[in-house]
């Protein structure tokens, strides 16, 4: 601004100045430069009509008396005082804070050792913001939730509204918040310096309580029981990981769709604690859980507690090996056990150090239940797959020795032995099958009987009079004797004559076979080879298969009339005999054997 040198003394306010009247310039100066393209603020030299600047004319110690000056005309004189500088309260009070020592009393129900716990605490109290937090010392292994009980903040003092202040706590003191007592016993030294200025007397402080619980863990009880002479560290050192296992089954029948279920019970040396782990069986239905009990001591008698866990003092014994039997049975927390077998290094264990007790499997009962009767249709075993599985499967079948055994099968000469007449004089070749054990029962043909000739039974497997479904009993070649019954589904055969490679695999099998029917054998193939007959007195036929010759063409008529009556072959089988027979008649003979097969079949 510029500054009017004809003011004469008079103050620069309006009405006080005079214009000059001989300025006839009023040009303001020019405030703005372009630089490098650029408009740029300048400031100014002179003022309005090239006036010089008010700030070039006054020294800076005059600039300073203008602008603090005061006019005693418009204001008055004002007395000189000096005033002190603010300081808010939280800037003063800042990281002050009141520590206090307290405690309360928390009482203990449903305890006999004790009645009440002394739970000390700090109380802190903010003096920037009036705010308080309580909180409680963490001591290790309390089994307490401990640490900040009451978070920073204001506390009520009472139903109206009103909040704790500084100037309410003293020693010797209950402070009463959200239901608990306080009782404050000491505080630090910045408290007490802080509260003694402030003009508050302080209380004498109190001791703190002694915990007669802390003091009854610091301080425990002489303990009467005579030690063990028992050397735990020895019985680790050599029975470590050594497992007693039982195989056993589990009766659960008392339970909503129990039953019997097999389990496998540990016992460890190292420690005598027991584990009883389930045997999970494929398509079950049940959960694959593993370990019915962890691995514990299992007390043999439990005496009645209103707590769940049980101390050792309440324990007079616990389950050691020599309770364990194979063959017995054995009630674990209450449930009952059949131990039926166990492993090898159990058995020998249990003879090494208890050869009183016998460990002696057991055959495992049965766990399919009551099995239906036979209702006659199919084999035994596919009757008894129904009863297995809801779907059926074949039965499993010995490959190996049916690839053994092929096409081996040992023929029988039969009658009925029955007292039906009309039975005398029939006949019939029982085949025994030695790939699947399975029989076959052809009757030969007989002119003018009246009955139908032929398969009398399909090839199948014949059990023994009183033979159950669930333990069947077939018959073997130990049971064809010469002169045996066969009973077959009601109907008795006797056998009467047999062919000789019969005799040739009994022989070769004589260890499994009673000596009294290979003694039954030779006797009649010897009476029947002695004879050189085809038949014998009671009209029993040789079943030797024959030996055709090559001469003439009469000769091989009659040998294939023999082989077809001694062999009994059907239609099927022409064709096979004459292949057999041409090799050895020749090839001019076999116009004639083929006139020889049509006269049989025709007869």
């Amino acid at each position: 601004m510029s500054w009017n040198s004809n003011s004469h003394g008079l103050p620069f306010l309006p009405g006080y100045t005079f214009p000059d009247v001989t300025k006839s310039t009023f040009s303001r100066p020019q405030t703005l430069e372009y630089k490098n393209g650029h408009a740029l603020p300048r400031r100014p030299t002179v003022g309005i009509g090239q006036d010089p600047l008010l700030s070039e004319l006054l020294s800076q110690q005059e600039m300073n008396e203008f602008v603090f000056e005061t006019s005693d005309v418009t204001y008055g004189p004002c007395a000189q005082s000096l005033t002190e500088e603010f300081i808010p309260p939280y800037v003063n009070l800042d990281k002050k804070v009141l520590h206090f020592y307290a405690y309360f009393k928390e009482n203990i129900l449903y305890s006999p050792q004790e009645v009440y716990r002394i739970r000390p605490v700090d109380i802190y109290y903010y003096l920037e913001n009036d705010s308080m937090c309580i909180v409680e010392p963490v001591v290790e292994n309390s089994g307490l939730p401990q640490g900040k009980r009451i978070k920073r903040q204001r506390l009520p003092k009472n139903e109206y509204g009103a909040c704790y202040q500084w100037k309410d706590l003293n020693l010797g003191m209950d402070l009463e918040v959200y239901g608990y007592k306080y009782r404050i016993v000491q505080c630090d030294a910045f408290t007490k310096e802080f509260m003694k200025n402030e003009g508050i007397l302080l209380n004498d402080p109190e001791p703190m309580p002694v915990d007669p619980y802390s003091k009854r863990r610091e301080n425990p009880q002489p303990c009467y029981t005579t030690p063990s002479e028992f050397d735990r560290k020895y019985q680790f050192l050599t029975m470590d990981r050594k497992v007693l296992r039982f195989h056993a089954l589990w009766d659960d029948a008392d339970s909503l769709y129990g039953g019997t279920r097999p389990v496998t019970i540990q016992y460890y040396l190292v420690d005598d604690t027991v584990e009883i782990r389930a045997v999970h069986e494929p398509n079950s239905g049940r959960d694959p859980v593993c370990v019915l009990v962890r691995r514990q001591k299992l007390p043999k008698k439990i005496k009645p507690n209103c707590v769940l866990e049980t101390s050792p003092e309440e324990v007079d014994e616990y389950f050691s090996p020599k309770d364990f039997q194979v063959g017995q049975n054995l009630r674990l927390l209450g449930h009952l056990f059949l131990l039926y077998d166990c492993d090898g290094f159990t058995m020998e264990y249990y003879q090494r150090n208890y050869p009183e007790i016998e460990m002696k499997p057991i055959d495992v009962p049965d766990r399919l239940g009551e099995v239906p009767p036979y209702n006659g249709f199919g084999s035994l075993e596919d009757s008894l797959q129904n009863c297995l599985s809801l779907i059926p499967k074949p039965p499993k079948k010995d490959v190996l020795r049916m690839l053994e055994n092929n096409h081996k099968e040992l023929r029988y000469s039969a009658r009925l032995n029955n007292n039906n007449p009309d039975d005398k004089g029939r006949h019939f070749i029982l085949s025994y099958f030695l790939s699947d054990d399975t029989i076959s029962i052809f009757e030969r043909p007989a002119r003018n009987s009246g009955i139908i000739a032929g398969k009398f039974l399909k090839k199948m497997r014949v059990p023994k009079p009183g033979t159950t479904v669930d333990k069947p009993e077939f018959y073997s070649p130990a049971d064809f004797a010469i002169g045996a019954t066969v009973d077959v589904f009601g109907h008795r055969f006797l056998l009467f004559d047999a062919d000789e490679y019969v005799l040739a695999y009994l022989e070769s099998n004589s260890s499994q076979i009673p000596h009294q029917t290979i003694e039954s054998l030779r006797q009649k193939l010897g009476v029947g080879a002695a004879n050189n007959q085809p038949t014998d007195q009671n009209g029993a036929c040789n079943l030797k298969p024959p030996q055709p010759s090559s001469t003439t063409a009469s000769c091989l008529f009659f040998k294939i009339k023999e082989f077809m009556n001694l062999a009994c072959v059907s239609k099927c089988k022409l064709l096979q005999t004459t292949f057999f027979l041409f090799s050895f008649g020749g090839f001019f003979a076999i116009r004639k054997v083929l006139i020889a097969f049509i006269g049989v079949y025709v007869s």
